[in-house]
């Protein structure tokens, strides 16, 4: 089952250089083609950036130090997402060190005038703390992580400006829960609390962390504690001026898996549906509608629910734990599920982007 475990902010899309209110026309001014980069980006055209990036630096394209390293963020970036790691390692292994004057605006006063500070994006900050754990080198990642997430509140600790904290703290947030997860694969849930505990106390009462906060009390068997954790998500959803769907359905899905573990699982399915009526593409309730209905034994929907939503918006539903689900409900619900799960394959390699992993499918 996909558990409703909160996902950390999705992946960032390099970079917005510092200083962070710096005010520009267009991404383009940033640096060389920077919006074509960020509409293949978004479209998860992997294979296409690095195409592209290959091609600038062969055409001698990149004219100053920021188009260098905003094209070197964002192949490091297509190369792991397209799980080629010890490629972006070595694209990695290019660069001197993060701090070095090298990386700084104000050493090219001609280029940059005023600008001054790294113009290192935080994406290859990032990138530099993940790569070593999916090279299988955990504790090193994590070191990196710990290390990072200094860098980051030393920068809330120095900046003064609203805009700017309010970027630092996402990143804060964003650091952490790589952090937590590291720690959860571990099961190493003490960490994990004393992690979003020493956030809370910090002020940031971020509605995600704590919904993982109640997701790891519910690990260790303290309820009373996860449904305290999820009744703060609540309210602050309720409180919320612009009254967001994503901000009501994490707390509706908070409700819909404190009721699955409790097995009421037709609770559960109300929760969920209410999720999807306000948000057609929230493929967590998605998901976990189908699971609720199979432990209800009700196959052929909970089927039905999964091929829909890929149907109706494949570009959103197309997660690889969603599509593994289904094809364990071919192989449970079919004797022929082969034909199922190759028919499904063949549509995924029209429509997926490039870093969908096809495996998943089990064919």
């Amino acid at each position: 089952m996909d558990s409703n475990s909160p996902q950390p902010e999705s992946t960032p899309v390099p970079p917005s250089s510092d200083p962070l209110t710096n005010q520009f026309t267009s991404l383009n001014d940033l640096a060389h083609e920077l919006t074509s980069l960020q509409d293949l980006a978004n479209r998860g055209s992997w294979l296409s950036i690095v195409d592209k990036v290959n091609r600038a630096r062969s055409l001698s394209l990149l004219n100053t130090p920021n188009d260098h390293l905003t094209y070197l963020a964002y192949i490091v970036l297509s190369l792991t997402k397209l799980r080629r790691f010890q490629e972006a390692q070595t694209e990695l292994d290019s660069l001197d060190d993060f701090n070095s004057h090298h990386y700084r605006y104000e050493t090219y006063p001609k280029i940059y005038h005023d600008r001054s500070g790294s113009m290192v994006p935080f994406s290859l900050r990032w990138l530099h703390a993940l790569l070593p754990i999916k090279l299988g080198n955990r504790q090193e990642g994590l070191d990196r992580f710990y290390l990072l997430l200094d860098f980051v509140r030393e920068k809330l600790n120095r900046n003064g400006n609203d805009e700017s904290v309010k970027v630092w703290r996402k990143r804060e947030v964003f650091v952490v829960n790589h952090i937590i997860n590291q720690h959860l694969s571990n099961k190493e849930l003490s960490v994990c609390i004393d992690l979003i505990d020493a956030l809370i106390s910090r002020g940031n009462l971020d509605p995600v962390l704590l919904s993982k906060l109640g997701y790891v009390q519910m690990q260790i068997g303290d309820l009373d504690g996860a449904n305290v954790s999820f009744g703060k998500v609540e309210r602050i959803a309720s409180e919320s001026v612009e009254n967001e769907s994503g901000l009501r359905n994490l707390a509706s899905r908070n409700k819909a898996l404190v009721y699955l573990v409790g097995k009421d699982y037709l609770s559960a399915v109300r929760e969920y549906d209410e999720c999807i009526e306000r948000d057609a593409m929230d493929y967590v309730a998605i998901n976990n509608k189908a699971i609720c209905l199979m432990y209800l034994r009700d196959l052929a929907d909970s089927i039905k629910v999964l091929e829909s939503s890929l149907e109706r918006v494949p570009t959103v539903a197309l997660n690889e734990t969603l599509i593994v689900n289904l094809c364990s409900m071919y192989e449970l619900a079919y004797v022929n599920h082969s034909d199922n799960k190759r028919t499904l394959n063949n549509w995924i390699a029209r429509v997926a982007p490039d870093d969908f992993d096809s495996s998943c499918t089990r064919v």
